[in-house]
C-alpha cells in the first residue's frame, strides 16, 4: 500500500477564498481549516492535506516581491515534510507569481501548483471546487516513489500549464488562462492525462532559494506615434536596472535614428534591453526584417517567446546577480526553467 502524499495548501487570498453569507448575501473569507467539511470530495483523494497561508490574505493586485519571498520561505520550511504544494492565489497576478517562483526556487524537485477561481468557493456555479480538487490531486501524483511533477505550474479550468508559460487572457470566462507558446502539461477530463515528455526533468540537487530581486525595471510598450520627448525623459532621467521593449510582430520597431540612439545609449551604460513581442502567440526573431536588424546589431537581447510575466520576473532574478552584460545576454537568451523555446 503506497503512503499518502502530504500536500500543503497555501492560501494567499483571491476569489477562491471567498464564501457567500446566505443570510446577508455578502462575501466573506473562507476558513480553510474547515476545508474537508466544506469540500468532502477531498476525502476521496489519496492525500493528507494541511493548510497555511499569508498572515493577512490579500487581493492579488497587491501581490509583490516581498510576498514572493514569503511564499518561498513557507515552501522551504515545509519542503522536507511535504510532497507537494498548492498555492491559492487571485487570478490577476497569478502568472507573475508563478513565473517569479519558478526562478526563485532553483532545483525544485516537488510540484508547486497555483490555482484559483473566477467565482467564490461558495457560489452555486463556482469553478473553485474543480480547480482546487484537481490541483491537489496533481500535486500528490507520484512515480517511482517520487513526485511525478517537479516544477511550478498553474492549474485552471481542466488544464495544467507551466507557470512561467502562462498568461491571463480573460476576466469573464472560466478558461481564464492560456499557455500561448507551450502545450498544456496535463488535461483533466474523464481521465487525467499527463504529457510526460513536456515536463521538466526531475532534479536531484538541493533546493536553493533566491530571495534577492531587482524590481527597478522599465517596461515600454511601443505604439505608432510614440513621442521622442516622452521616451527621452524616461530613458535619460529615470534610474533602472533593465528595460523590456514590447515590440511589434516578431520583434520589430521604429528605425528612427533618435529611438535607436536612446536604446544604444542605455546598452552602452551596461543596462540590458530585452525585446519581447506584443503578440500573445509567437516569438521575437530579430534579423528577420530590416526593422529588427539594427536592434540585434546594437546588442538588444532577444526575449524569444517569453510572456511579459516571465520576461519581467526573469530580469528581476538575473539583475540581482551582478552579471556582466555579455553573460547576462547569454543567460537571458537561455531557457533556465523551461520558460522559452
Amino acid at each position: 500500500m503506497s503512503q499518502q502524499s502530504k500536500i500543503l495548501l497555501i492560501y494567499t487570498g483571491g476569489t477562491i477564498g471567498m464564501i457567500k453569507d446566505f443570510e446577508t448575501g455578502a462575501l466573506k473569507a473562507f476558513d480553510f481549516k474547515d476545508l474537508l467539511q466544506k469540500i468532502p470530495e477531498l476525502r476521496l483523494l489519496d492525500c493528507e492535506i494541511s493548510t497555511t497561508g499569508l498572515e493577512k490574505p490579500i487581493d492579488s493586485s497587491n501581490m509583490n516581491p516581498a510576498l514572493w519571498v514569503e511564499l518561498c520561505k513557507i515552501i522551504e520550511s515545509h519542503y522536507e515534510t511535504h510532497d507537494g504544494f498548492v498555492i491559492l492565489h487571485g487570478s490577476d497576478t497569478m502568472s507573475y507569481t508563478a513565473s517569479a517562483l519558478s526562478f526563485m526556487l532553483e532545483n525544485l524537485s516537488k510540484p508547486v501548483i497555483f490555482t484559483g477561481s473566477q467565482l467564490p468557493i461558495g457560489d452555486l456555479r463556482t469553478d473553485a471546487k474543480e480547480n482546487l480538487i484537481t490541483a491537489i490531486q496533481i500535486a500528490g501524483l507520484k512515480k517511482r516513489n517520487r513526485s511525478y511533477i517537479s516544477e511550478v505550474c498553474l492549474y485552471f479550468e481542466y488544464k495544467l500549464y507551466r507557470g512561467n508559460r502562462s498568461t491571463k487572457i480573460s476576466a469573464e470566462h472560466f478558461e481564464a488562462f492560456k499557455s500561448p507558446n507551450y502545450p498544456p502539461l496535463a488535461t483533466s477530463g474523464v481521465h487525467l492525462s499527463i504529457e510526460e515528455d513536456k515536463l521538466l526533468p526531475y532534479k536531484r540537487k538541493k533546493l536553493v532559494i533566491h530571495e534577492d530581486l531587482k524590481t527597478d525595471i522599465l517596461v515600454t510598450h511601443l505604439y505608432p506615434g510614440i513621442q521622442k520627448d516622452l521616451l527621452a525623459d524616461m530613458f535619460e532621467k529615470l534610474k533602472f536596472s533593465g528595460v523590456i521593449l514590447l515590440t511589434y510582430g516578431s520583434g520589430n520597431c521604429s528605425t528612427e535614428e533618435w529611438f535607436l540612439k536612446l536604446i544604444q545609449k542605455n546598452i552602452q551604460k551596461g543596462i540590458p534591453v530585452v525585446n519581447i513581442t506584443q503578440c500573445t502567440w509567437g516569438s521575437v526573431q530579430m534579423g528577420n526584417y530590416e526593422t529588427s536588424t539594427t536592434l540585434k546589431k546594437i546588442g538588444v537581447i532577444s526575449g524569444k517567446d517569453l510572456t511579459i510575466e516571465a520576461a519581467v520576473t526573469k530580469m528581476m532574478y538575473l539583475n540581482s546577480q551582478n552579471l556582466s552584460p555579455k553573460v547576462f545576454k547569454t543567460i537571458f537568451e537561455t531557457s533556465l526553467r523551461g520558460e522559452m523555446s
